[in-house]
């Protein structure tokens, strides 16, 4: 089996019956991952040939590089040794499997999640509440003067606008304490707002 580079695309060649024939790297039992990683580095290959770069400039020997690293991998799943052309040199390349067959990756605990930072949390909550409370309040009493019925209209549009934002943010680790203060900051404008209808 033959790694190749064809149009900026990767390719495995090989003989059958039929003669050598070249097939695409999805076609085999290689992974998706790893014939995504075929095809990316085939581009990478295929520009730097077409940008003239010289055989031994740095770009060339990275290409060649992660074309010999692509190769053992490949050599690896397969467990059958594996040529290699350079697509900046032309130089043919063997790679063997490995001795032992290719092992999944073996899983490593997930870090301990770091402790909430309740301080800072709820100092940012806090701001964020006293902004759109201000805010809020000042909208509504401010169209609150010409019509009520325009500050009501005012108020869910506002609401029905930060809606959204608020509710993606509540699950993301920083944007949840501008989420909360959010909240509270509406729900204490609207208490503020009823107070002063009394």
């Amino acid at each position: 089996m033959e790694l190749r580079v064809r149009d900026g695309r990767a390719v495995l060649a090989g003989n059958d019956e039929s003669g050598e024939r070249e097939v695409d790297p999805h076609s085999l039992p290689l992974g998706a991952e790893l014939a995504e990683a075929l095809h990316e580095w085939a581009k990478v290959a295929d520009a730097v040939v077409r940008t003239e770069t010289p055989a031994d400039g740095v770009a060339g020997a990275l290409v060649a590089r992660r074309g010999k690293q692509l190769a053992g991998r490949i050599a690896a799943v397969m467990n059958a040794t594996v040529s290699y052309t350079d697509p900046v040199s032309g130089e043919l390349v063997s790679v063997e499997a490995p001795d032992e067959p290719a092992k999944a990756p073996v899983q490593t605990a997930e870090p301990a999640e770091e402790p909430t930072p309740w301080g800072t949390g709820l100092t940012v909550s806090f701001i964020t509440a006293a902004i759109v409370t201000v805010t809020v309040v000042s909208l509504s009493l401010g169209l609150g003067e010409t019509s009520r019925w325009l500050a009501l209209v005012a108020n869910v549009l506002v609401v029905g606008g930060l809606a959204p934002s608020v509710w993606l943010g509540r699950r993301v680790p920083v944007w949840r304490w501008v989420a909360y203060g959010v909240v509270t900051g509406v729900l204490v404008a609207w208490l503020v707002l009823i107070l002063t209808l009394l």
